[in-house]
């Protein structure tokens, strides 16, 4: 290691609780007056461990991923797995409390789920004022077209908008429920139909376009039916002993997504959450979260699919978690695999702490932000970037100073990003990883805040032959390297470090033979 030896050097592995399940989160760097105060964490962690690593690894277990056999599907896959880098936008009209999107409304008793205000203790009171909230929704600073320029110039080159979370409130015209934006006082603004519009800017600005769609929905009374008062997330009624209240949900959840995939111009992607709503069958039993799934909510993946691809030919399906031939890319959340992985994969992940609006966000650092891009894409995934709009329309002026600085990174470093593969030879190295083209590798070295390139970078099991040629994005001049017993050693120049100053991450173009 590189870092300052005045620091106290720890890892901790902190367990928590989490929507789809548990998540460690790896932490070092911890300063020695820190220790104590996380050690309870830490030792809580140790005792749960066994249970919590098989856990984590069924999670990310993927070995069943069902490729895809339609060309045209293939075809879209291939385009997806190249633009490496998208926006992800949870919206409704939960941001005018400035609240986690929907699941105040789930009777859970889960962190997540936490009711506040002067309805907490009455859900049926809190739930109506929820979803008046419809009578409010005016975001009149709402530009579209300001979004998507703000993440072409980071980048970015794909967008999932949310057509509607598990709330049930639609940011379409949907003619299935007047739950939806139309019905509120935006709905007589020209540019009303949100979902519509926001696919129409990022469109125009060349990006490939995805639809999230909850397939639960715990508006309408054909999932939560007011019958069985709501216990949880599923349904409040067995399906299999009300079939005839169930056909009904599957046929509203049918003709929304037609609408969406008719209705709304060219789309790349359907990205489906509420990975709950699944056939009995499909429940991996290794997942905590999934052995509380009590019966078979079958939506018939199958028919819906066939449906969405007859008006959008080539459509990537991704039925969040449910593994099997509508899976067509799996979506850790708020997560990187601690590996390389051969099958398609994005790592959904939040700039600030939340989905949705909250009113003071804390984000993370463009230098963190281009490091976990380079970290995804080194293990052959793509980052989506979630961003939350506020009630007014508009994000928070800090996502956009972000957005600037990611793009400034990209302006000179994007080709060891697009059209790339992950590194399953090389391995990542301290600050180095690596990504490649047929022609080159590219070492992305990720740099503290503060440091200097160094005069001297060393990568192993990397074999050049003797005409390759380095050099450093951003500069011109070729680098000098030697192998030494088998280490490939570069040097930079102190003038060269100067051309390329104070970056997030250095990169080298490792060209093999030239």
């Amino acid at each position: 290691m590189n870092e300052p030896m005045a620091r106290t050097w720890c890892i901790f592995f902190y367990v928590k609780r989490k929507r789809g399940g548990f998540v460690f989160i790896l932490t070092r760097n911890i300063n020695q007056h820190t220790i104590m105060r996380h050690l309870l964490t830490f030792c809580l962690g140790i005792l749960l461990f066994p249970t919590l690593f098989a856990q984590q690894h069924a999670e990310q277990d993927h070995s069943k991923y069902v490729v895809p056999t339609d060309p045209q599907v293939q075809q879209k896959l291939q385009q997806w797995q190249n633009v490496k880098f998208g926006l992800l936008m949870h919206w409704g009209t939960y941001s005018q409390w400035g609240i986690v999107e929907s699941w105040s409304l789930c009777p859970e008793d889960e962190g997540w789920c936490e009711r506040r205000g002067p309805y907490a203790n009455d859900w049926y009171g809190y739930k109506k004022a929820y979803e008046n909230l419809q009578n409010s929704f005016n975001p009149l600073d709402f530009n579209p077209d300001k979004w998507a320029k703000a993440a072409k110039a980071a980048g970015m080159k794909y967008v999932v908008f949310t057509t509607k979370h598990h709330d049930g409130f639609c940011m379409f015209d949907t003619k299935q429920t007047d739950y939806n934006v139309m019905k509120s006082p935006f709905g007589k603004n020209p540019k009303g139909n949100i979902a519509l519009e926001v696919f129409k800017s990022f469109r125009a600005e060349d990006f490939m376009i995805g639809a999230y769609f909850s397939k639960p929905d715990w508006h309408t009374p054909d999932y939560w039916w007011p019958y069985f008062p709501p216990k949880d997330r599923n349904s409040s009624y067995p399906p299999k002993k009300y079939p005839e209240k169930w056909e009904k949900f599957k046929a509203f959840t049918y003709a929304q997504i037609q609408e969406l995939m008719r209705d709304y111009g060219k789309m790349d992607i359907l990205w489906l959450d509420g990975g709950w709503v699944r056939p009995f069958s499909t429940i991996d039993t290794a997942i905590s979260w999934q052995k509380t799934i009590p019966f078979d909510q079958d939506i018939d993946m199958p028919k819906i699919a066939a449906m969405a691809r007859s008006y959008q030919p080539g459509l990537l399906v991704v039925d969040r978690t449910v593994t099997g031939p509508y899976e067509n890319y799996v979506t850790p959340e708020q997560q990187i695999p601690g590996h390389y992985m051969p099958i398609p994969w994005e790592t959904c992940l939040t700039m600030g702490d939340s989905w949705s609006y909250i009113p003071k966000e804390n984000f993370k650092p463009a230098r963190k932000l281009i490091h976990i891009l380079a970290d995804v894409v080194s293990k052959n995934g793509n980052l989506l970037l979630n961003i939350a709009p506020s009630p007014q329309g508009d994000f928070h002026a800090e996502a956009y100073d972000r957005l600037q600085e990611i793009g400034k990174w990209m302006d000179t470093n994007s080709e060891a990003i697009y059209n790339t593969t992950g590194d399953n030879s090389i391995g990542t190295q301290g600050k180095l990883v690596f990504t490649h083209k047929p022609d080159a590798v590219y070492a992305i070295y990720r740099a503290e805040e503060g440091e200097n390139l160094p005069a001297k970078i060393q990568i192993k099991n990397l074999q050049l032959d003797k005409k390759a040629k380095i050099s450093l994005l951003g500069s011109k001049d070729p680098l000098k390297w030697s192998n030494e017993n088998g280490v490939i050693s570069i040097t930079i120049p102190e003038k060269t470090a100067k051309i390329v100053p104070n970056s997030y991450a250095w990169v080298f173009k490792i060209v093999k033979n030239s």
